[in-house]
C-alpha cells in the first residue's frame, strides 16, 4: 500500500513537473510555413499603422458623379471612402465581389484585423492591445487619417466588425456620415470580454497557441453555418478562408484574440449614434439571428433595415448582387 501511495505521490509529482516545465522547454511550433507578406502574395498592398504592418485593399472611385455635400473645403469635389471591417475568421477575401461595385459611390478599402488574414501578428506591442477592441478603434482611426483626410467616410462592418465600426462612428459623429452593419454581432457579444487572466500563467500562456490551433477545424463548421445555400461553399471559398492559416505564427496571434479585452460602451450608449445607418440581415441567419438586426433596427435613430432572402450570415457573399443593390440605393438616397 505504502509502496502504491509512492508511485501514484511520484507520478502526480512528475506531472505538475511536467505541466510547469514542459512547455517553457520546448517552444510551439507553428503550423504556418509563410511569412504573412508572402502568404498575401505579389499584389498583397501593406500599410503601418501603430508599428503593426496591416493588410489592405483598395479599389479606385469609379463613379461618374459626386454629390455636393462630398466638396471640400477647397471646393474641389472628392469622393467618400467606403471602409470595409469584416467579421470574426475572415478577411478582406469576404468583401471580393463588392469592392468594384461600392467603387460607384467611392473609394473602397478593406482592411485584415490584427489575428485575422494577412495583417501582421505581433507579440509584443506599446499601449492598447492591438487585438483588443480599443486597439481595433486605434486602428481604424489611424486608416480614416491616412486614407480619408477631409473626406466624408462611410464605414462597412459585417458582424464583429459591425460593432467595431458602430463603436467608432459613436464616437466620431464628425468623422463618420454614414453607416452600413451588416448581420452586426451587437446584442449578444457587445460586452464579451476576453481571457487575459489565462495569460498570467506562463504555462498556460506557452500552450496557449497549441489550444487554439482547433479553430482550423471548428472554423470550417462556423464557415458552413455561415450559408444558407451550401452550393456557395466551394473548394475556392474554403481555401479563400483558410488563406491565413499559411502564416508563421497564425497561432500565436488568435492566442493573444482569445485573450484580448474587448469591453465596450456601445449597446449602452447606442441611442446617442446620430448617423444615418442602414442595417442588413441574412433572412435565415443564426449566427447572428435575424431577429437581433430587427431589434436592434428599434434601437437607433435613424436606420433603414434590409433582410436579403435565402442568405444567412454572409448576404454579400451569398447574393452580393441584392446586397449591392441595397447599399448603393441607399447611398444614392
Amino acid at each position: 500500500m505504502r509502496l502504491f501511495r509512492k508511485i501514484m505521490v511520484a507520478a502526480l509529482a512528475s506531472g505538475i513537473a511536467a505541466f510547469l516545465l514542459v512547455p517553457l522547454l520546448f517552444p510551439f511550433q507553428s503550423n504556418g510555413t509563410l511569412t504573412n507578406v508572402q502568404a498575401a502574395g505579389s499584389n498583397g498592398q501593406f500599410v503601418k499603422i501603430n508599428e503593426i504592418s496591416i493588410h489592405y485593399k483598395l479599389e479606385p472611385f469609379s463613379g461618374d458623379g459626386l454629390p455636393s455635400a462630398n466638396q471640400g473645403v477647397s471646393g474641389v469635389k472628392r469622393p467618400p471612402v467606403i471602409i470595409l471591417l469584416h467579421g470574426f475568421g475572415a478577411s478582406t477575401f469576404s468583401w471580393r465581389d463588392v469592392m468594384v461595385p461600392l467603387s460607384k459611390a467611392g473609394e473602397v478599402i478593406a482592411y485584415d484585423r490584427p489575428a485575422f488574414g494577412f495583417t501582421e501578428r505581433p507579440t509584443t506591442w506599446t499601449g492598447n492591445n492591438p487585438y483588443g477592441f480599443e486597439g481595433n478603434l486605434e486602428i481604424l482611426q489611424a486608416l480614416v487619417e491616412k486614407f480619408a483626410s477631409k473626406r466624408n467616410v462611410i464605414l462597412v462592418g459585417h458582424s464583429a466588425g459591425g460593432l467595431i465600426a458602430a463603436e467608432f462612428a459613436r464616437l466620431h459623429p464628425d468623422l463618420v456620415q454614414k453607416l452600413v452593419l451588416v448581420a452586426p454581432a451587437v446584442l449578444n457579444t457587445g460586452s464579451a470580454s476576453g481571457l487575459g487572466f489565462l495569460k498570467a500563467i506562463p504555462q498556460i500562456d506557452a500552450l496557449g497557441p497549441l489550444l487554439v490551433q482547433g479553430i482550423a477545424t471548428t472554423g470550417n463548421a462556423l464557415l458552413e453555418k455561415s450559408f444558407y445555400d451550401k452550393k456557395q461553399l466551394t473548394q475556392s471559398v474554403v481555401a479563400g478562408y483558410r488563406a491565413p492559416l499559411s502564416v508563421i505564427g497564425w497561432e500565436r496571434g488568435f492566442w493573444e484574440f482569445t485573450n484580448a479585452p474587448r469591453d465596450n460602451a456601445f449597446l449602452k450608449n447606442v441611442e446617442t449614434m446620430r448617423q444615418s445607418t442602414l442595417l442588413i440581415s441574412g433572412e435565415f441567419d443564426t449566427v447572428v439571428p435575424t431577429a437581433d438586426t430587427k431589434k436592434l433596427s428599434n434601437l437607433i435613430s435613424d436606420n433603414s433595415l434590409v433582410i436579403i432572402p435565402k442568405t444567412a450570415h454572409l448576404p454579400h457573399e451569398e447574393n452580393p448582387k441584392l446586397f449591392n443593390q441595397a447599399v448603393l440605393g441607399w447611398l444614392g438616397r
